[in-house]
């Protein structure tokens, strides 16, 4: 555990100061495991960022939707506006993690700058992650294929270098 990375659930005031939005597809089910306890495992093992960095994760801390759709809306927007970094791990799978949600944000923040796309190979369905790596080569947003390798493009965009 990184003492200088906290990380800010849904609907949870956003705190001023560098950060990384955990963008990608929710569980919608008890059964289908989140990807984000990971990513943010990551995270806190490679940060050595001069201060503190804030990991903001769009579900609750049990790793499911919430029921107040309205509310979560207007928390996703306004942590994806005020990100150093939106990391977006996309392990397609039409059934259990479509992703639909994901694919109109990586469309509104693609050009921003601020960009990493992580679409991993082996996934239930990479085939409908093309459009999006197209558009991301397009932009010149970075494309990785390994959550690891997300959290490192992630960071250096946020202004540290990740320790490996």
């Amino acid at each position: 555990m990184n003492d200088q990375v906290t990380v800010i659930w849904a609907r949870e005031p956003i705190p001023a100061g560098p950060s990384v939005f955990l963008a990608g597809p929710t569980p919608r089910d008890a059964v289908t495991p989140s990807w984000r306890p990971a990513a943010i495992a990551a995270i806190e093992a490679c940060w050595q960022g001069p201060g503190p960095l804030l990991v903001l994760a769009p579900e609750t801390a049990g790793g499911l939707r919430e029921s107040d759709y309205d509310d979560q809306i207007e928390w996703e927007v306004a942590g994806l506006d005020s990100a150093s970094a939106i990391l977006f791990w996309i392990p397609r799978d039409v059934r259990r993690l479509p992703g639909f949600t994901t694919n109109v944000e990586f469309g509104l923040y693609a050009r921003s700058g601020r960009v990493v796309l992580g679409c991993p190979p082996d996934c239930p369905n990479p085939e409908r992650n093309r459009y999006l790596v197209s558009t991301a080569r397009r932009y010149g947003v970075p494309v990785v294929e390994t959550l690891s390798d997300a959290v490192a493009s992630a960071l250096t965009l946020v202004g540290a270098e990740p320790v490996s």
